[in-house]
């Protein structure tokens, strides 16, 4: 917590301006202690299991599924000057979808060309990304008080095509309202195929005590307690959407036969969260919880299906060093 204080308070006091007018002049200053040093080497894994529930449309039933994601990302920070430095890395996303949106296959009506296709409901089996991570971040204590992140690559089903382009982006800035108890966060994000294009995030941290704090920043907002050095728990939100150049897709729904179209797909979910952070420099992380929309946004057919509620595992290993 003393540690989270200190990186917020620091990043105001010297770094709010850098942000939008480029790196200070910064004075000479002592080493860092171990403590106060940064790493430079960022390792992540995660694989989330969300079990089966319907999927709907305008018109009702949509048959059902479930989703497993997996995760694995690297990335190297280069110290600029000061506290300001360049990330930069690779990371491979992707879902596989199963149950009535599985295997099993449906020839397309009228379409001799087509052959079998598609799932049992014509969604997508899966979607997947490999990018590039390109960021320039405030960092003390390894976090990050402001920043503007790049994510260029291809988000695509199976073609990994020109058109599967994109560029996510994000970009935050953190002030205190309170000092060393409240700090706000103001932030936005979008890519050139969400819908819409740019949207707002942020909101507030709040120091309660040493040991418990309120982390309400969307899309990732949480109530975190840390009982001592080896552990935390988490009570966690996730607001989930990314998008991605889907192949054909042919559904019963008359809106949900396209060619290559773009599916905003999307996760909103809670749950309880513990990591553990004895095996230095690994964070082991379990979370249990609801996954309480998962939603197909084919926004330019004016067409999306989305699913019930169903329940969530998720595992995480983070290594920095």
């Amino acid at each position: 917590m003393n540690s989270l204080r200190l990186a917020l308070t620091a990043f105001f006091l010297s770094a709010i301006s850098p942000v939008f007018g480029g790196p200070p002049e910064l004075q000479p200053a002592p080493s860092p202690t171990e403590e106060e040093k940064n790493s430079t080497e960022i390792f992540d894994y995660e694989t989330t299991y969300t079990g089966n529930s319907d999927y709907k449309d305008y018109r009702g039933k949509f048959g059902d599924g479930d989703s497993l994601y997996n995760d694995i990302s690297y990335a190297h920070r280069f110290l600029i000057t000061g506290n300001w430095y360049l990330r930069l890395g690779v990371e491979y996303e992707r879902f596989d979808f199963g149950g009535d949106n599985g295997s099993n296959r449906l020839a397309v009506p009228g379409c001799l060309s087509c052959g079998i296709i598609g799932s049992n409901n014509g969604l997508p089996d899966h979607l997947q990304t490999i990018h590039a991570l390109v960021a320039y971040e405030y960092i003390f204590k390894d976090h990050a008080g402001a920043g503007i992140e790049l994510d260029p690559g291809i988000y695509f089903e199976d073609h990994a095509s020109g058109d599967a382009f994109d560029i996510p982006w994000k970009v935050w800035v953190t002030f205190p309202l309170k000092k060393d108890k409240i700090f706000g966060v103001i932030g936005a994000g979008g890519s050139l195929n969400s819908n819409p294009i740019a949207a707002p995030g942020g909101g507030l941290i709040w120091l309660f005590t040493d040991h418990l704090r309120l982390e309400g920043v969307f899309p990732k907002p949480a109530l975190v307690y840390n009982p001592n050095d080896d552990w935390e728990f988490r009570i966690a939100g996730n607001l989930y959407y990314e998008s991605f150049r889907t192949d054909n897709v042919y559904t019963p729904a008359a809106k949900l036969v396209v060619h290559d179209p773009v599916v905003q797909y999307s996760e909103d979910r809670a749950g309880l969260q513990a990591t553990y952070s004895h095996f230095k420099p690994f964070d082991i992380t379990l979370d249990v919880g609801c996954t309480f929309r998962r939603d197909f946004d084919f926004f330019r057919a004016e067409a999306a299906v989305k699913t019930d509620p169903a329940p969530y595992i998720r595992f995480a290993v983070e290594a920095k060093f």
